[in-house]
Order: C-alpha cells, then structure tokens, then sequence
C-alpha cells in the first residue's frame, strides 16, 4: 500500500490490486476516510469514514480535491492504466 501523498499530517495511500473506481485511503492518527477521486468532470467525494473526526475528514477531502490530478494519475500508475 504505498503512501503516495503527505500533507498536513494525513498519509493518502492507494492499496495495490484495489477495485476501481479510483480512490485513496487516507489515515491520520490512526483514523480512515476513503476518498473516491472522481474525474475531470466529477470532484472528490467521501465513500467510507473510519472513525475519522469531521474536520479532518472536511481537511482530508480538500486535500484530495486539490491534488485530484496528481492523485489519479497515481492511481493509474499502480494500477496499470485506467
């Protein structure tokens, strides 16, 4: 599972031989929030929280929206292609 994003102390990772659609999980403090990361027509949006709090699962998504490119191409990258 590599963490292919740090920031603000969250580790976004994307799980190898994951299902699609693309998304990335993200940890803080021990917490999980699954983000799918949409497309260029769709944002980011929460698909699982694990006991993340709301602020950092509000923080976590704007986080992946801003770097919704860098993220899918990540995913693309360990996964062969979209």
């Amino acid at each position: 599972m590599p963490t292919v994003l740090r920031k603000d102390g969250f580790d976004f990772m994307i799980y190898l031989l994951d299902h699609e659609p693309s998304h990335t999980h993200i940890w803080k403090a021990g917490k999980e929030v699954v983000i799918n990361l949409g497309d260029e027509n769709h944002a980011p949006y929460v698909r699982d929280n694990n006991g993340m709090s709301n602020k950092d699962k509000k923080k976590a998504l704007k986080i992946a929206a801003e770097n919704q490119d860098f993220l899918i191409t990540e995913w693309e990258r360990i996964h062969g292609g979209s």
